[in-house]
């Protein structure tokens, strides 16, 4: 008997070195690799004997470590969700507290302050009309430049017994000196639309003083242009000067005579022929 036993386990051995053989080339085929250890015929136990048989290579693997759960930066009582309930005879009503500014507040409005701050330098009026030496309209006002007489655009002034049209001179030379350019009065932003008195410059320029200096206006009475409209006066500048010479403008052509007076009616009287003009060549046969 133990003769058949040791038999059978000498034929088991190419028996299973085939399968191994055969199932290695099977999983090549899946274009996987698997590793399977080598049986050593001399590690099989004798079935008649006590030797115990070796344990494979592959058991000294180390099995993965579990993974290890996160560590949080604070710990984290997770008995607590909220904070504990209070009663209601620990809780106390108290007064709110006072806004922090007026704008919390809803109250009506308040008027805008008219003080202008302390680098305001007045407001700019771009593409200003002169509509009199000394009056400019611009962007919805009317001003009239402080400290001097407006001279009005039908004013005229005598010189040695002849009169001209000084005002409409003023206003054309104030015309030119503005050129469109932007004109800065004191007049407040959105100020009112009726005629206001204020001072005007462009740049550095006081248009009041331009305008006195150069004859073109009056100073007012206890004004800061007195002194320059003597001057302009003894100089004899713009209205205070002599009438201005037209002499290289040309004479409009006197009239040879009556101007010809169009017919009524181009067409014959009742029974009469229809005859062309004189200075015209009768009609073809």
């Amino acid at each position: 008997m133990r003769l058949l036993q040791t038999a059978l386990a000498v034929l088991a051995i190419p028996v299973m070195a085939a399968l191994v053989i055969a199932g290695g080339h099977a999983v090549k085929g899946h274009e996987s690799v698997i590793a399977v250890d080598q049986i050593d015929p001399a590690a099989i136990s004798d079935p008649g004997t006590d030797t115990p048989a070796q344990e494979p290579a592959t058991s000294a693997i180390p099995a993965p470590a579990a993974p290890q759960p996160p560590v949080h930066s604070r710990a984290i009582d997770p008995e607590v969700v909220a904070p504990p309930a209070l009663s209601d005879n620990e809780l106390e009503r108290v007064e709110p507290r006072a806004p922090l500014s007026d704008l919390a507040l809803a109250g009506p409005p308040k008027p805008p302050k008219t003080k202008m701050p302390g680098d305001w330098n007045g407001t700019k009026l771009f593409q200003p009309v002169a509509t009199a030496a000394g009056l400019i309209e611009a962007k919805g006002f009317a001003v009239a430049v402080s400290g001097v007489d407006v001279v009005k655009e039908d004013e005229t002034c005598s010189d040695e017994g002849k009169s001209w049209a000084c005002g409409a001179r003023a206003r054309t030379a104030f015309r030119a000196f503005l050129r469109g350019r932007a004109v800065a009065c004191t007049v407040p932003p959105e100020g009112g639309r009726d005629s206001i008195s204020a001072e005007c410059h462009i740049g550095n320029q006081d248009i009041g003083q331009w305008l006195v200096e150069n004859g073109w206006a009056r100073a007012a009475l206890g004004g800061p242009y007195v002194e320059a409209q003597n001057k302009a006066r003894t100089a004899r500048k713009g209205i205070f000067g002599p009438a201005p010479k037209l002499d290289g403008l040309p004479w409009l052509p006197a009239a040879s005579g009556p101007a010809p007076v169009a017919p009524d009616s181009i067409l014959p009287e009742e029974g009469g022929a229809l005859t062309p003009p004189a200075d015209q060549p009768a009609p073809a046969q």
